[in-house]
């Protein structure tokens, strides 16, 4: 279990690619402290294995899931990564619940200065989209961060100055792909409210549409959330 706060930057040192799979070596310094093989170290929000400890670096495998499922199908030797060692039991919760089990990836479609923010925009696919909601809670690369707009096909969040600085969203320019793990407790609502029920999951999915978009329509939306349908499901 992570939280999304970033300890440090590492560097991918070397990429061993099999048919389907990775072995990562990774540069670091401060996450190394305290780490066992054995251990889980979040590598751009990934749950990684630490299979190798040396005195600068720690090794990883890369499984055809996690290639298939994040932006490290893609990754280049010297190319920079979030690191987070697992949360300890008696720290600070800084972030969020995270998992470290990234949902998908999603492309950087416009990035802008704002004062002394900078703006990201992200746009994702409907698989994704369905579980962001506006102040709700997304990890991108491993960051916890804040959602500030909510549009159809993307969001937004804002970064401060001292984010940005630590971590890779430095790097970050318009087109670029970043892994995306949505609010894991919206996750387990869906799945106790709708039980897997395909038709009753893209109605949720409607309702929260027409929620968000509520202000901008004149007709009356119908509620999402209603007595009858509390009562339907258990409550």
């Amino acid at each position: 279990m992570f939280t999304g706060i970033v300890e440090e930057v590492g560097t991918i040192d070397t990429i061993s690619r099999g048919a389907n799979s990775a072995v990562l070596t990774i540069r670091a310094e401060k996450v190394l402290a305290g780490t066992k093989v054995g251990d889980s170290i979040a590598v751009n929000g990934i749950c990684l294995t630490v299979t190798r400890l040396m005195p600068h670096a720690f090794t990883a495998d890369v499984m055809h899931e996690t290639l298939n499922r994040s932006s490290l199908a893609n990754a280049l030797r010297g190319a920079h990564v979030n690191l987070e060692r697992a949360m300890a039991a008696d720290g600070r919760f800084g972030g969020h619940i995270v998992s470290g089990h990234v949902d998908g990836t999603g492309r950087i479609v416009e990035v802008k200065k704002d004062d002394n923010a900078i703006w990201y925009t992200i746009q994702a696919a409907p698989q994704l989209m369905r579980y962001i909601v506006e102040k709700g809670s997304v990890t991108i690369d491993g960051i916890s961060l804040t959602v500030a707009k909510v549009a159809q096909d993307n969001f937004s969040i804002s970064a401060i100055p001292h984010t940005v600085s630590q971590t890779v969203l430095k790097d970050r320019k318009v087109g670029a792909v970043v892994n995306l793990e949505t609010d894991i407790i919206g996750k387990y609502v869906e799945k106790l409210l709708f039980k897997g029920q395909s038709e009753e999951i893209i109605g949720a999915q409607t309702i929260k549409e027409n929620a968000s978009h509520k202000s901008s329509e004149n007709k009356k939306q119908p509620d999402g959330i209603t007595r009858d349908f509390l009562a339907k499901y258990g409550f």
